[in-house]
């Protein structure tokens, strides 16, 4: 492990804690929303400071994602091997140089900036004790100066993503070496003005797909590639495939980033390169720019709730819901749950892939209450039951111990998956109409009271690898077909009944929401899947509408967490027929 591991995670968690504001002000050098996701997504092997420098230095290329995962994968890769402080001139040094040389077209004006004051500060600075305001001022000046350097920044008027993510990682990775006390001075202050796109900005939509690819390399081209010089006809080669190049070496596989209209036009040309082993194509989705109005109004609360619930990132991100994160663990690589692949994750776990769940850290947890209240102001925060996880608990003890606590109210709803997705849902859209804090969150409580879910498991053994049910009763519950009906409650999961086909679940199913659900009310339904989206929509949701006509049935993905411990084959159903709380 490194000697440093403890601070590259504290970096990490500082940087996941404002990683949506990240993506909302990324114009550069596409305005596709996506760097604070891809940084989460490429650097998350930091979050682990037990395990060894040069795992962990494999695992961020492999794992890096978009232009700004790649480039910060080519200098973390070098940085992170830093055994002490005294190394980490060193490090930086060659981690910047191997970052500027990673990309076929190189600025300044971009985290590029960033590495290179970081790299004169810490090969001018030698004093531990001294460093971190020289430092700290030092990376808020290249911040800053990006607005300037880069067009699309200046007539955005903000910033560049990259550079600010990488100095909220190392003011946290440095705040974390040298001790010092949580700053109360965040980036809404030191980069005010600077965080929100301006209404006048417009960029050229692009018709390109982001391409990620990991290329085995064979003796001869591993034997080319190590010199700088084999490095820099590789990147040419490879340049005129594409644009927004970023290439990533090692001595037995290539990485490369890049931007192209025609993925399989581009696969076909990599193919000389060696065995593509690894490929995503995903279409640059440009995202509209414009700030809100002056004119649109702010809501009183900003809802915050947990992904354990049944949201997608897409949804949240419509609704103007916060999510936070778990982690899901798929052998020794680690993701956020909500930036997982599910289709890929189920398809794993048939395959037998042993996977797990993780919890983020306490102090990612208390980053993200503290990047919410700073950005925000008064929230309400809709944690999943304490039944099922710490958060609660978490939560309750940085209110109790931080000044910001007072603008974040909690509550343990006792729910998570649907149930929990549907209360943030149905809270979101609520807040939007109302003018009143006491009155939301009354709301939200009655929600929480009346919102019923019906989980239906296909397979026990799921459960069983995790813990949740003894050896005994899961292979006696398969070998007789049974299929077990349950409910996240207050008190934690509660088995409600027993089907014995996906017929009687559904059965079951309606017969739940005759005698709890008022159809005249116009019940609002959320139906989740796990691997079997086309039964769910074929199947189940035709025989609910057929009952209940005049209810708003949504669909979506179970929560990973809940689909990695019950397994492939789950199903649920959660349900609530809101109406206003009494007031005086």
């Amino acid at each position: 492990m490194s000697a440093l591991g403890k601070s590259f995670s504290a970096g990490y968690a500082c940087l996941a804690a404002w990683a949506d504001l990240l993506d909302r002000i990324n114009v550069f050098p596409v305005a596709d929303g996506d760097t604070g996701t891809n940084l989460r997504i490429s650097l998350a092997p930091l979050r682990n400071p037990d395990e060894d420098v040069e795992t962990t230095g494999n695992r961020i290329a492999r794992c890096a994602t978009g232009n700004s995962g790649n480039i910060a994968a080519a200098f973390f890769r070098e940085f992170y091997q830093a055994e002490s402080f005294t190394d980490l001139a060193e490090k930086a040094a060659l981690g910047r140089k191997k970052a500027w040389l990673a990309i076929a077209s190189p600025c300044a004006g971009t985290m590029l900036s960033v590495f290179d004051s970081l790299a004169a500060i810490l090969a001018t600075h030698a004093d531990l004790k001294t460093i971190y305001q020289p430092l700290r001022l030092a990376l808020q000046t290249s911040v800053f100066e990006t607005t300037q350097l880069l067009p699309d920044l200046k007539k955005a008027d903000v910033v560049d993503s990259g550079a600010l993510a990488m100095y909220v990682f190392f003011d946290g990775f440095f705040r974390h070496i040298t001790q010092q006390e949580d700053t109360t001075e965040s980036i809404m202050d030191i980069f005010t003005g600077k965080l929100a796109i301006s209404s006048a900005f417009r960029q050229e939509i692009s018709n390109s797909y982001c391409v990620d690819v990991i290329i085995q390399l064979d003796a001869k081209q591993t034997l080319d590639g190590e010199s700088e010089e084999g490095q820099a006809t590789v990147r040419s080669n490879l340049a005129e495939l594409g644009e927004s190049l970023v290439v990533v070496q090692d001595e037995s596989f290539l990485k490369i980033h890049i931007h192209t209209p025609d993925p399989d036009q581009l696969r076909g040309r990599l193919d000389s390169f060696g065995d593509i082993v690894q490929w995503t194509d995903t279409a640059i989705d440009q995202r509209s720019v414009n700030s809100p109005t002056e004119s649109e109004k702010k809501p009183i609360l900003h809802i915050v709730t947990d992904a354990a619930g049944s949201m997608t990132r897409e949804m949240a991100q419509r609704l103007g819901i916060t999510l936070l994160d778990s982690y899901i663990i798929v052998g020794n690589d680690s993701r956020p749950e909500s930036l997982y692949n599910s289709e890929q994750i189920y398809s794993l776990m048939l395959k037998g892939k042993k996977i797990t769940t993780a919890q983020a850290s306490t102090f990612e947890r208390h980053q993200h209450y503290q990047s919410i209240c700073r950005q925000y102001g008064p929230s309400l925060y809709l944690c999943v039951g304490a039944a099922f996880t710490g958060n609660y608990d978490a939560v309750m003890a940085w209110k109790k111990d931080n000044a910001l606590g007072k603008l974040l109210t909690v509550i343990n709803t006792g729910a998570a998956s649907g149930r929990l997705a549907l209360i943030a849902l149905l809270t979101s859209r609520y807040v939007n109409d109302c003018d009143s804090a006491a009155e939301i969150i009354a709301f939200a409580e009655k929600l929480v009271a009346e919102c019923v879910e019906y989980v239906f498991i296909n397979e026990l053994k799921y459960l069983v690898a995790g813990g949740r049910v003894s050896r005994a009763s899961g292979f006696f519950g398969d070998l007789l077909h049974m299929k077990p009906v349950i409910s996240p409650t207050i008190d934690g999961v509660k088995k409600v009944g027993i089907a014995h086909s996906t017929k009687g679940q559904v059965a079951f199913a309606l017969e739940k929401l005759a005698v709890q659900c008022d159809p005249s009310a116009a019940p609002t339904i959320l139906l989740q899947y796990s691997d079997n989206e086309e039964w769910v929509t074929k199947t189940v949701q035709p025989q609910i509408r057929d009952h209940w006509s005049a209810a708003e049935i949504l669909l979506t993905p179970l929560s990973l967490t809940s689909g990695v411990h019950m397994g492939p084959g789950t199903w649920s159903i959660a349900f609530a027929s809101p109406s206003r709380p009494a007031t005086d």
